[in-house]
């Protein structure tokens, strides 16, 4: 691989790691030695610090990551202040339904409901502080369980998990209701 070419995986990687990456594992990654990892990374350095850009690559003890450039960060906060306040997905409801109606539950229960993967809606849930981790079901494999926050009972503004509006159940067909089994009751009364 050229430096050239290094540098342009360096960069890759280094963006697609979004928290970012050790300088050890950068270096075995592209197979190169120290002193021509250091050389790529003051390229890379060298390239986002000249001002044309708006972002910076950090290098420091822990890992080797991109941030937002200081010129830039205060709309960066805005724009993301945006995303948060933007409304949920129909996913991300359904997910927040599943999980406020059966909590504590693991991932694997709400897939199992909803049929689709649905990481990225749980994921954007505890972003938006409606869902927290509530620890490890007793099951095998032990899987981490979520349960609602207080910040989801002000945001639907309910005072408690009681308030949630009950849940109709439709009666299919050969089922029957508690109405049906009232209707039923009744009748052999007047059998009696």
């Amino acid at each position: 691989m050229t430096i050239d070419q290094s540098i342009k995986a360096a960069e890759a990687i280094i963006f697609a790691s979004g928290d970012g990456m050790t300088f050890e594992s950068l270096m075995e990654i592209l197979e190169l030695d120290e002193k021509r990892m250091n050389y790529i990374l003051d390229m890379l350095k060298d390239k986002y610090y000249d001002g044309n850009s708006g972002i910076i690559l950090v290098h420091n003890a822990d890992s080797i990551s991109f941030t937002t450039g200081k010129e830039q960060s205060e709309i960066v906060h805005k724009a993301l202040a945006v995303k948060k306040n933007s409304p949920l997905s129909n996913a991300a409801m359904e997910t927040l339904a599943i999980i406020a109606y059966n909590q504590p539950v693991s991932r694997a229960f709400i897939e199992q409901v909803r049929g689709v993967d649905s990481s990225s809606s749980v994921k954007t849930l505890i972003e938006r502080g409606l869902v927290e981790e509530a620890g490890r079901l007793e099951i095998p494999g032990r899987p981490l369980s979520y349960k609602t926050t207080a910040h989801f009972l002000r945001s639907f503004s309910l005072k408690s998990l009681a308030e949630l509006p009950k849940v109709k159940t439709e009666k299919t067909e050969g089922q029957l209701s508690t109405d049906d089994l009232a209707d039923e009751d009744e009748y052999n009364d007047l059998d009696s």
